[in-house]
């Protein structure tokens, strides 16, 4: 490790108290996407005093904000988030179902050691651009929504990840991995049908059912299934029914959609055919609708130059460690579910070559916690998943890693995973993302023949240009 990336990581090392404390207090505020008021401000009051220049409210979302450092070029971005999951509250450091408040929400995403790991990044840059005096600048974005909001989508409909030269982020995950290849497009729209109430059996004809218009809507949908891509995918829910008497005429009802494809401009030709489907299903039925959009998020674009760096640091920075309490508590946990003896990481998913290696890495770990660095993987990759990251790589060089946080084979937005996330497993990987990215990020500001190159791969794989998913009037909002 270079003089310059041991300031850096020794200034994480510092305030890793500070780090974990901020990471427990998210998880404790545990707040919904959108709706991240507490936990929004403490990350800009820890980052004022810190000496950033916060921004706070950017593109008119009041739980997002930027936190800058340092001036002119490189700009290298680093990505936070922090809100949580409905239905997941559970005790820390448990490994039985234990709500701390019934039906209360719980970070089983782990975007509380998200944000934090990625604050620590923003802390080693900062060091090292103090110390080396070399013109850069490092800007922390506190990106709220990821669960359902996704504010980045928002941002980049408003230009702001194209003044980066580079963005970094990580994610919470079973592993120890560079992350790579593309996923899911998504948008959700809701459908608010308005009909007229009436006696089902004594006046049907002065009726008009929303319910109706719900239920036709979502056949049209089903026969759409049969003339769209083998990847993407349509999911419904119907949100208000319009009342439980089935003797009267229901003159509401809605249905919120999602619609998916492996590419935007795909999945926003697909909304467009679904937003036909519920125009004819009003036409039919004589009821009217409103469209009300929710949300909207791109497929991510790689960036093989971005993801050696970050694997080059992760490999020479190692991978976290853990006590035999901790290896024990893990090894409990990883008996509440099943799944827990499979292969982890993108390099298995896609290489059976390197699924070999990934087994042995396993077997010789001989616990729960994958306490060892994944091969690295650069070729083909898709997860179905979805990110606002997504939209993020499509304006500006992006990648970004996980770090093992939970044992392997956790089910995602669990409450294993919250179990875990205030736990010293969690504050481990917390701090030793922001170690690998704040390394990588040094790298990108002290060469930059690296950004450059990162740029004419970014240029290569954008050319056909970003579809933003977003409408030009849309705000971000949650289903009702």
């Amino acid at each position: 490790m270079t003089e310059e990336k041991q300031v850096a990581i020794g200034a994480i090392e510092a305030k890793e108290a500070l780090i974990c404390e901020v990471a427990d207090r998210i998880w404790e505020y545990a707040e919904l996407s959108l709706q991240e008021v507490k936990s929004a401000a403490l990350y800009c009051d820890v980052l004022e005093q810190e000496g950033f220049a916060v921004e706070r409210g950017i593109c008119g979302i009041e739980t997002a904000f930027a936190a800058r450092y340092g001036s002119g070029r490189p700009v290298i971005g680093i990505l936070a988030e922090y809100d949580a999951l409905s239905g997941l509250s559970q005790r820390a450091g448990s490994v039985t179902r234990e709500e701390l408040v019934a039906g209360g929400c719980g970070h089983g995403c782990g975007h509380n050691l998200l944000g934090a790991g990625a604050m620590a990044a923003a802390f080693g840059v900062k060091a090292y651009l103090e110390a080396s005096g070399q013109p850069g600048t490092v800007i922390l974005y506190g990106c709220p929504g990821e669960e359902g909001g996704a504010a980045k989508a928002f941002m980049a409909r408003d230009g702001v990840w194209r003044d980066l030269d580079a963005a970094l982020t990580w994610h919470p995950e079973d592993c120890n991995e560079v992350e790579t290849g593309s996923s899911n497009s998504c948008i959700q729209v809701q459908y608010k049908f308005t009909g007229v109430a009436s006696h089902a059996s004594g006046a049907p004809e002065k009726g008009r059912s929303a319910l109706d218009a719900v239920e036709l809507m979502n056949i049209g949908v089903q026969f759409l299934r049969e003339h769209m891509s083998s990847r993407a995918r349509i999911h419904y829910a119907i949100t208000d029914a319009g009342g439980c008497s089935p003797n009267v005429v229901q003159p509401r009802a809605s249905v919120l959609y999602m619609v998916r494809s492996n590419h935007v401009s795909e999945a926003v030709e697909l909304q467009a055919r679904v937003d036909r489907i519920a125009e004819g299903a009003a036409l039919m039925t004589d009821t009217s609708f409103e469209r009300k959009f929710i949300d909207g998020l791109a497929d991510t674009v790689s960036n093989h130059t971005l993801e050696r760096i970050l694997y080059q640091n992760f490999a020479e920075l190692g991978v976290p460690s853990y006590t035999e309490e901790e290896h024990a508590f893990a090894d409990a946990l990883a008996k509440t579910y099943p799944g827990s003896d499979g292969v982890p990481s993108v390099a298995a998913e896609n290489d059976p070559q390197l699924r070999e290696q990934v087994k042995e890495l396993r077997a010789k770990n001989g616990h729960a916690m994958n306490a060892f660095l994944a091969p690295l993987y650069q070729g083909d990759a898709f997860r179905a998943g979805s990110t606002d990251v997504g939209d993020v790589s499509w304006l500006t060089p992006t990648a970004q890693i996980h770090v093992a946080s939970w044992p392997n084979g956790c089910p995602g937005h669990s409450w294993q995973n919250v179990s875990c996330d205030r736990t010293g497993i969690g504050h481990k990987a917390a701090v030793h993302a922001g170690k690998v990215l704040a390394a990588a990020a040094v790298d990108l500001l002290r060469d930059p023949e690296l950004l450059r190159e990162a740029r004419a791969e970014f240029e290569r794989r954008t050319a056909e240009g970003y579809t933003c998913p977003i409408p030009a009037d849309a705000v971000p909002v949650v289903p009702d």
